[in-house]
């Protein structure tokens, strides 16, 4: 797995302080989850399982199973109403074999032009006659996520 990733803004993210991070890396790995200091953030993090949350002193956050990521997601939004989600994914890319074999100059794909005229070079899987597509390299997603709706006593 082939990861780029904008080292700067992850940096960022990872390093504020007033909102949830929670970073999911890939398989095998554990989540690793930043929080707001707050006394009881490990008790709160084990949410009554029987396995507690490993506190990394070193890099100052904790480990939690990936099983858990759901979980923490929706108490982050409930508790602190956002949290950033850091986790990888693969970029899917459309267009069709129409668009990629044109000869003129005119795309109305949703490639926008991109691979008009450019052939298949094999990394395409040509799904029909008007659909095309593939995956494109891992990357990081960094995405703040926000409650939408207000906890009761909230404005």
């Amino acid at each position: 797995m082939t990861l780029y990733v904008d080292v700067a803004r992850l940096k960022a993210v990872w390093t504020q302080t007033t909102i949830p991070v929670v970073m999911r890396l890939g398989i095998g790995r554990p989540l690793s989850v930043r929080l707001p200091f707050a006394e009881g953030n490990g008790e709160w993090l084990k949410m009554g399982r029987r396995r507690d949350p490993k506190w990394n002193s070193n890099d100052r956050f904790w480990e939690l199973p990936k099983a858990w990521l759901n979980t923490i997601v929706d108490r982050s939004l409930d508790r602190y109403g956002s949290v950033y989600v850091i986790q990888p994914y693969q970029e899917q890319e459309k267009c069709s074999p129409a668009c990629m074999n044109a000869q003129g100059h005119e795309c109305q794909c949703s490639c926008m032009g991109a691979n008009h005229g450019a052939g298949n070079d094999g990394s395409w899987f040509e799904v029909s006659d008007a659909f095309a597509c593939r995956w494109n390299e891992y990357t990081i997603a960094c995405r703040l996520m926000k409650r939408l709706r207000a906890l009761p006593g909230e404005a």
